[in-house]
């Protein structure tokens, strides 16, 4: 096999594609955990549920795809901020394992109503973009659209985090939570206010994600763990370190596929993924103390 095989460059695109979903969802469960402190287990069920939610209004209820795309980021973000206020809230004083049972018991309540209501069936909104063609190299429509949006929605949360009050307060309190509440700055708000951001990213994964894959109740289970290695990669709460261990995860399990076998790419991954907390525990961005 030569080495600039076009089937390998278009792995390598592909893998690029992959590691712009990933991003985006690393980027609203990095962010709950940088101020909440809370690693919600169950982030990934609330990108089906918005899945769920776009299925139902556009193909049941025969709304417009941009009005069932509102609904699914609008309610996401809902969705977060009421899970926090009802679930995360009571447990913030609690042990780290108690917190990650609770947002457990949440991913299989998910999964459960996803399944009662809508049933096993693989369910789609009947919408399939063509390939776009880049010399001899496809590339999917649809991932092509995702990696574009994601990009511009993280370059926006970055703009949001570093422009805007409501921010700079989130930054602040991420970095020392004891003074903020001295500073005037309410922390629960904050807390609250983060949960719906990070909902309304996954609220958006789950519009780009509608245009590629199936909806089934167990989908989440698909991106929820590669999204908790990325953060732990890249290092827990750590935006810019989730961010490009993102793309190193992505082109490990695209490029790993290629050379040998889709699930052997999964496998590279994890293997690296095990390499690196051996050598970098604390994150591959994260500096040592």
């Amino acid at each position: 096999m030569e080495f600039f095989d076009i089937f390998l460059v278009e792995a390598m695109l592909n893998g690029l594609l992959l590691g712009g979903l990933l991003a985006l969802l690393s980027l609203g469960l990095n962010l709950i955990f940088g101020v909440i402190d809370v690693v919600w287990i169950s982030y990934a069920e609330l990108m089906m549920i918005g899945m769920y939610a776009i299925y139902w209004t556009h193909t049941m209820m025969g709304w417009p795809l941009y009005l069932a795309f509102i609904v699914g980021v609008g309610g996401v973000a809902l969705l977060g901020a009421a899970m926090h206020w009802f679930i995360i809230r009571p447990v913030l004083s609690a042990e780290p394992i108690n917190q990650l049972l609770v947002t457990g018991g949440v991913l299989f309540f998910l999964q459960a109503v996803a399944t009662v209501v809508f049933g096993i069936d693989f369910k789609n909104i009947g919408i399939r973009l063509p390939s776009f063609m880049l010399g001899d190299i496809s590339l999917s429509m649809a991932r092509l659209i995702a990696f574009a949006v994601a990009m511009v929605a993280i370059a926006a949360t970055y703009l949001f985090l570093n422009k805007t009050y409501a921010g700079t307060a989130i930054r602040a309190i991420s970095q020392d939570r004891a003074i903020m509440p001295l500073m005037g700055v309410n922390p629960g708000r904050i807390y609250l206010l983060t949960s719906a951001v990070g909902g309304a990213l996954a609220g958006l994964a789950a519009c780009l994600l509608v245009l590629q894959y199936d909806i089934h109740p167990a989908i989440g289970l698909s991106f929820g763990p590669i999204t908790f290695l990325v953060c732990v990669m890249g290092g827990l709460g750590n935006l810019v370190g989730g961010f490009v261990a993102a793309f190193i995860f992505a082109q490990l399990i695209s490029v790993g596929g290629f050379v040998f076998a889709i699930e052997w790419g999964y496998v590279l991954a994890f293997v690296f993924f095990i390499a690196m907390m051996f050598i970098r525990p604390e994150g591959i961005l994260t500096q040592r103390r």
